[in-house]
């Protein structure tokens, strides 16, 4: 090839390169919204990235993420949400706190909540087998299982006659689950004090309320505030010597008495499928909302130890891990 045909070839294929590079399909975006922090959240953005892998996305290669946490400052959610808007995502993942934030900001971009109380009750979806409009996800319900917990505590001291629960005011089903959580307390016949927090600096005045009211156990209901103040709750009940139960794992394993609940990180590898059929060209109105099944009893028995409380081989035989 001689040298002008040879410069003639390279030039033309300079100048065609950056048109090339211009012409790729952009890859989508996800916007991941919550209403927690960053480090409380490791682990379940772990999980919905392996969840998009196996659906066949991986992040920075075929789907990239756009993360906003707003630290437990619920009044942050509604800029938090726009933002994702104006950035055109293709898809918007979000918790309960986030998720109304969420539906006022879009009516056409598709939401996939991830939540633990009913999307219906919570007016997020008309149906869980039809979503309709642009929101669907997966509830883990955590609600109804306050009253298992109670009942599971029950188990625990059985011979206490007051119990409390620890319910954040500002969720949207506060009041519902106040009195889900009076029923079941009248059913297993206990007196209930409903103890609400509308953020950290009510803990200490909530547990020093309860040592005057003698309550003898408590339930530290499911909320992203409470999980990201889970050493301190722990701490204070340590500190008062209340036996209590959470909602998560993590309680436990930073000495919390014991567990029962969901499991939130299988809750998103549930939603990152419906989030990978949003990206395949499904509409969130013909994917029914589903609800995780899979449910955990962790116990620590160097804490009910310290707290001088005999665990019941009944427990001990339906727990699904035992701490020592």
């Amino acid at each position: 090839m001689r040298r002008r045909e040879f410069i003639t070839l390279f030039g033309g294929a300079a100048i065609a390169w950056p048109l090339a590079v211009r012409a790729q399909p952009a890859i989508p975006v996800i916007g991941f919204l919550r209403s927690s922090s960053q480090d409380d959240s490791a682990r379940l953005v772990t999980a919905f990235g392996q969840g998009l892998k196996d659906a066949g996305f991986v992040e920075r290669q075929n789907v990239a993420i756009e993360y906003r946490w707003a630290d437990n400052q619920i009044d942050r959610l509604p800029a938090l949400a726009s933002d994702l808007v104006s950035r055109k995502v293709a898809v918007i993942v979000a918790n309960q706190v986030s998720t109304p934030a969420a539906k006022a900001a879009t009516a056409t971009i598709p939401i996939v909540f991830v939540i633990g109380g009913d999307p219906v009750r919570l007016g997020f979806v008309p149906s869980l087998s039809r979503p309709g409009g642009n929101v669907t996800g997966v509830t883990f319900l955590t609600d109804i299982l306050e009253a298992k917990r109670l009942e599971v505590l029950r188990e625990l001291v059985p011979r206490t006659a007051i119990m409390a629960a620890l319910v954040n005011s500002t969720r949207q089903d506060a009041e519902a689950q106040s009195r889900d959580l009076q029923e079941v307390a009248r059913v297993i016949g206990v007196q209930l004090h409903v103890a609400s927090v509308n953020s950290e600096r009510d803990f200490e005045p909530a547990f020093a309320t309860l040592v005057q009211k003698q309550v003898g156990a408590l339930v530290v209901t499911g909320d992203s505030l409470h999980t990201s103040r889970r050493e301190q709750l722990v701490a204070l009940s340590a500190r008062y010597a209340i036996p209590t139960i959470y909602s998560e794992r993590e309680f436990v394993t930073v000495a919390g008495l014991l567990s029962y609940g969901p499991s939130q990180t299988n809750a998103y590898l549930h939603a990152a499928t419906h989030v990978a059929k949003i990206l395949k060209g499904a509409k969130p109105t013909d994917l029914p909302v589903e609800q995780s099944t899979k449910f955990d009893l962790v116990l620590n028995l160097k804490t009910a130890k310290a707290l001088r409380l005999p665990v019941p081989d009944k427990l001990l035989g339906i727990a699904d891990e035992v701490i020592e």
